[in-house]
């Protein structure tokens, strides 16, 4: 594994005094893609709104960081403009706001400088080409009567105009039917390089058949109970999470791969 730029040290959160993570640890060095699996209500959708400062996930102890700083005392903008995305499972709708003034607002903040429109515009149309979207797209109100594809390659496409250093995907593929879902994987791989992370939550190996990731963790109960390569999502898929959500965690909630 590379040297880790991102990190959750033993992180422990609560939702309106709920326990849910027990102490979760994940080191994700540059360039790698790692996918988080599991049941339903193991923690994962927990675990991304605990990552970017949700108000309602209260961090009991723990540290997550990037590059080294943690990120804990910094509100959600704050860590989307270090370079922390978070694709939605269910994108929300915004009315009234259109795609185009959002990724152009978002952008700006991101860059720490606003972008000449015609600039944008050439920036927005050959991102928007890769993803198959049809350019209308942009004048419509933020995912408002869009389909379930449609909100899934904006979000790809966010992250490709935000160029974040780690991209987290929460269930990304939920929803898609397979054209939509080789388009967003053709996406992920477009946006995976050597100075960015990925880490992929999903509770399937479909998406993982077009992305291909370096490192499998499986979480069950609120820890990370088993992790390994590519070859443990397979695994998975064969023979459901029954038999590895059994397994007893060591070292602060982190089993090495057998």
């Amino acid at each position: 594994m590379n040297t880790p730029f991102f990190e959750i040290k033993d992180l422990h959160v609560s939702v309106e005094g709920k326990k849910i993570l027990h102490g979760l640890n994940l080191r994700v060095g540059a360039g790698e893609i790692h996918a988080m699996m599991g049941p339903n209500g193991s923690g994962k959708s927990t675990l991304s709104y605990a990552v970017l400062g949700h108000p309602r996930y209260k961090i009991e102890s723990g540290d997550i960081l990037l590059n080294g700083e943690s990120l804990l005392a910094l509100k959600t903008n704050e860590r989307a403009i270090k370079g922390l995305f978070l694709g939605f499972q269910y994108p929300v709708s915004v009315p009234g706001v259109s795609v185009v003034n959002f990724l152009r607002t978002a952008m700006k903040n991101r860059r720490g400088q606003d972008i000449a429109l015609k600039d944008f515009r050439k920036e927005l149309k050959e991102n928007m080409k890769i993803l198959k979207m049809d350019t209308a797209f942009a004048n419509r109100y933020l995912n408002e009567g869009f389909s379930g594809g449609e909100k899934k390659r904006l979000e790809i496409l966010q992250m490709a105009l935000l160029q974040p250093v780690m991209a987290i995907l929460d269930e990304t593929d939920s929803g898609l039917d397979i054209d939509a879902l080789k388009i967003v994987a053709e996406g992920i791989n477009r946006l995976a390089n050597p100075s960015r992370g990925i880490l992929l939550i999903t509770h399937y190996q479909r998406l993982l058949g077009y992305v291909k990731p370096q490192f499998v963790h499986v979480l069950s109960a609120g820890t990370i109970v088993r992790s390994g390569g590519a070859d443990l999502a397979l695994e998975l898929e064969s023979k459901g999470y029954e038999w590895i959500t059994g397994a007893v965690p060591v070292a602060g909630g982190s089993l090495v791969a057998s």
